[in-house]
């Protein structure tokens, strides 16, 4: 059985782990697939912080994860297609956009599955670079206030 999932992957932490980790106990061969920047930037207002070789290098050392590819457009079919997906898992914030839907057909038709996960409420990239942020900023204030 081959189990698909996508997605950025940037700032790897343990939320990512736990997605990954979740797709490996449902059996078989894990495959992720990596948005480029170029996907990335078509839905989201920044690039990621880490570039595409980088997060498919982080993802290819875990040893739950079996098969790591990019994706250099925002559909989903050809990757279920070229890696004969037998499970698709998507997060919780799946939506009725055209490229989903697409996916959805596609994996009904075909008699596959599709499993929607939850987030992990530990963390996400989008709050650690929140994070950083402030924290960069009240530095910023600091050194400007002790000169």
């Amino acid at each position: 059985m081959i189990i698909y999932t996508v997605g950025t992957f940037d700032l790897l932490h343990v939320g990512h782990l736990a997605l990954l980790e979740y797709c490996k106990s449902l059996g078989g061969v894990l495959a992720v697939g990596v948005a480029s920047d170029r996907v990335v930037n078509s839905y989201k207002p920044n690039v990621p912080v880490i570039p595409l070789d980088q997060r498919m290098e982080m993802l290819k050392a875990l040893r739950c994860v079996d098969i790591v590819r990019p994706y250099d457009e925002l559909e989903y079919v050809s990757g279920c297609k070229e890696l004969k997906a037998d499970i698709f898992v998507i997060g919780e914030d799946w939506g009725n956009k055209h490229h989903n839907l697409a996916v959805e057909c596609y994996l009904k038709s075909a008699g596959k599955q599709i499993k929607q996960v939850l987030y992990n409420p530990r963390t996400s990239s989008t709050t650690i670079k929140q994070n950083v942020m402030a924290q960069s900023y009240s530095r910023s204030k600091i050194n400007i206030a002790v000169v």
